[in-house]
């Protein structure tokens, strides 16, 4: 679905609406350029598009099929950028990623969008109102698109975060929860989004460098920025990685705790229940002659005997902290 097709010339939108057939024709003008946003097209919707701009079979089978690492290819003189966006859904606890597509050449740009990935719509809006940095061409557009999805990570990160500060408050809390599942859920999210993200640290360095002539060297400042918005998010999806594992393994050394302590309560139990046991199994033997059967003073002081060890374990447990 095409969502948005646009001609920009000098810094400036054409008026009016612009089908592709204009677009396709206005922008291999000298100061123009088209951008085309498309919204999870098809085979079809996608082919006079890359047959306008002599689109490489490798990116259009990319930009159809989605599911790509976020990566930097060229094609000719044609670039392909693949962006991975991030939204954390906080009662889920969930980050949702989605994935946008970049071909940029000297004349056009064409945003491919799949799942829940930026709205786009807000960085026209940005772009037009700055005539100067629209002038620059694909390139300031490139940019715009790269910055709105870094700057949507901060969020995600942000809720990400604040989860993982509380899961870390509730396993070393007094009453010391099990929340191994949760830490697990939290965790798998942490490396999908990391995964999202990390790739995109060489790509974006590149742009900075000036490696590619679709970026002129005015915009190449911006990338700069940009790159250094990623590697600080690196960094905090690093720590918050490196974080989960440590309360893992904090939460999972306390679990083997409160076995152990269970286990030493049981074995304190059966150790006294056994002292009766062993008494009683004596006695209930029914043999005929068996000492103390025919005193009178035989049983309670049986029954006082059991007691007595009882008492005398169980403080003894009591003592060493078995109990």
């Amino acid at each position: 679905m095409i969502v948005d097709c646009a001609v920009y010339e000098d810094g400036h939108r054409r008026d009016g609406q612009v089908d592709l057939q204009h677009a396709y024709r206005d922008c291999r003008k000298d100061g123009a350029f088209a951008w085309i946003g498309l919204y999870e097209p098809s085979a079809e919707e996608f082919d006079s598009l890359s047959r306008e701009f002599d689109l490489h079979p490798l990116a259009v089978e990319d930009a159809i099929h989605a599911h790509q690492r976020p990566k930097l290819e060229t094609f000719g003189d044609m670039a392909l950028l693949v962006l991975k966006t991030a939204r954390y859904v906080d009662p889920n606890e969930v980050v949702n990623l989605g994935e946008i597509l970049v071909f940029a050449g000297q004349d056009f740009v064409i945003t491919v969008r799949h799942g829940e990935a930026s709205d786009l719509h807000g960085v026209r809006e940005r772009l037009e109102s700055n005539p100067e940095l629209l002038k620059s061409g694909p390139g300031a557009v490139v940019h715009a698109i790269v910055d709105k999805v870094v700057d949507d990570y901060q969020p995600a990160i942000d809720g990400l975060e604040e989860d993982v500060e509380q899961v870390e408050t509730e396993v070393f809390s007094p009453a010391r929860p099990d929340r191994t599942e949760r830490i697990y859920r939290l965790k798998r999210e942490t490396l999908a989004f990391y995964h999202a993200a990390a790739p995109l640290i060489a790509p974006i360095n590149a742009l900075a460098r000036g490696h590619y002539d679709v970026i002129p060297d005015e915009v190449r400042a911006y990338f700069r920025d940009v790159n250094d918005h990623l590697l600080r998010v690196h960094e905090q999806l690093e720590g918050l990685r490196d974080l989960l594992t440590a309360v893992l393994q904090a939460n999972l050394a306390q679990v083997t705790v409160r076995q152990n302590e269970d286990v030493r309560k049981i074995s304190a139990a059966v150790a006294i229940l056994a002292v009766p046991t062993a008494i009683a199994g004596i006695y209930g033997m029914n043999f005929e002659h068996m000492p103390e059967l025919g005193w009178t003073f035989g049983y309670p002081l049986a029954l006082g005997l059991m007691v007595l060890i009882c008492l005398t374990l169980y403080r003894y447990f009591r003592k060493v902290g078995w109990l």
